[in-house]
């Protein structure tokens, strides 16, 4: 069957994944009545909607058989799909980072980075660390008993983190944040580029490439000085790194740096904006949690399932093959639905409900085999580190207000978190 317009709407539709309930509505009627099928929406080329958690992990340890780098990574229409081939030369993606690759060069090119995000090399970072939550923590703290929680402690945090490790100067960090909104947000009208309503069938390809311009424009910079002057930065591995025996070409290396930059903290901050959205919603969990903090890494957990930033990744079948009885030909175009996946009641007891201690957690919102993301133990130790700092000074929070999120089908979480709380 072909799954109904509404339906197929709401998967990709932005405007659904702000509204939260929409997209999760659709999700769960797809994993009852059409847990993998095709979607035909106007001006988008047909994909199919892969809802249930056991297909999606399917899919993604299978990399031979279903390429990243194919067909565009993300979600796109016709018309973008066409713009973007005409400018890059035939391929369908922007840009050319761990995620549009497929081995052998994304092992090659993972390879580079992947002992910097090690948790045995990430342990000397957790002091720092702690000092930068502490800070935030702080900060909050002189604000009274009212925040913004998401734009004044989760969005901030989080990018403080990856500009120290990647070498970005703390004066160029709100040029770093508003380069990442624009470019996730870029269907957002608050936070694009333009400042305008987009189209739901539009991707806001303008608004994306001037925003890659002006990353391109910064990170070439920082190259030429990290080739003259190495630090023990991450920067200078990706400047000077090698891979097949030659130095990255532009398009990857500025790649690399855009997706440590923004990747590297706004999926975190989304994460960590949830969880405390959902504590001020649940007082039974907040209240369990500060009785007993050893439940902090399984909360962090829930809460990475609960947010789940990455909304979906695209795949491209290289042969003819089967998924869940399902005939998949060579070519077809596959949506992994992670909040669905992290919603499945045939993984989750009680998929729509909060638990602080939810054993076991297996949910799939950092991917899963060759392309399970990069920075995911740095993501785990800085909501670790900060909830360790905060819980035990916060005697009290609620929301203080609506909060909202951001319209994006792609990377997306909340916008604004107002809170009322109490601080020792």
């Amino acid at each position: 069957m072909t799954i109904p317009a509404h339906i197929a709407e709401a998967v990709v539709d932005p405007k659904a994944y702000a509204d939260w309930d929409r997209s999760h509505e659709a999700f769960a009627w797809l994993r009852k009545n059409a847990p993998l099928d095709v979607a035909e929406i106007e001006g988008f080329d047909p994909f199919w909607v892969v809802s249930k958690h056991a297909d999606i992990q399917n899919i993604e340890k299978q990399n031979d058989l279903f390429h990243n780098e194919d067909r565009s990574a993300t979600l796109t229409n016709i018309e973008t799909d066409k713009k973007v081939r005409e400018m890059m030369g035939g391929s369908p993606n922007l840009l050319r980072s761990l995620v549009q690759m497929d081995n052998p060069d994304h092992m090659q090119y993972r390879r580079l980075t992947q002992a910097w995000f090690m948790p045995q090399n990430l342990r000397k970072l957790e002091d720092r660390i702690r000092e930068i939550a502490r800070g935030f923590i702080d900060k909050m703290a002189d604000k009274g008993t009212e925040c913004d929680f998401a734009r004044d402690v989760a969005f901030l945090y989080p990018l403080h983190v990856i500009m120290e490790v990647l070498g970005v100067p703390e004066i160029d960090e709100p040029r770093m944040l508003k380069l990442t909104q624009e470019l996730f947000g870029a269907q957002d009208p608050e936070v694009n580029r333009s400042g305008k309503e987009v189209s739901d069938s539009d991707t806001g390809l303008a608004n994306i490439q001037a925003t890659v311009a002006d990353f391109f424009t910064y990170f070439v910079e920082m190259t030429e000085d990290r080739r003259k002057n190495p630090r023990e930065d991450l920067a200078s591995v990706i400047a000077n790194g090698e891979v097949y025996g030659k130095p990255l070409g532009h398009l990857e290396a500025m790649s690399y740096y855009i997706i440590a930059a923004t990747a590297g903290h706004d999926t975190t901050s989304n994460t960590t904006g949830g969880a405390l959205w959902a504590l001020a919603e649940n007082q039974d969990q907040f209240r369990k949690l500060k009785d007993d903090l050893s439940l902090i890494p399984s909360m962090v957990e829930e809460s990475i399932r609960w947010e789940t930033p990455v909304k979906h990744f695209m795949r491209t079948a290289t042969a003819d093959t089967e998924i869940a009885g399902k005939q998949i030909k060579k070519n077809d175009w596959l949506f992994l639905a992670y909040p669905s996946g992290n919603r499945d009641e045939d993984v989750f007891d009680d998929p729509y409900s909060f638990k602080i201690d939810r054993s076991p957690n297996k949910h799939v919102a950092f991917g899963y085999g060759a392309h399970v993301c990069l920075g995911q133990h740095l993501g785990r130790m800085e909501m670790r580190v900060l909830w360790e700092e905060l819980l035990p000074r916060l005697q009290s929070v609620e929301l203080n207000g609506k909060p909202t999120r951001v319209q994006a089908n792609f990377v997306s979480g909340p916008k604004s978190i107002p809170i009322k709380f109490k601080m020792n």
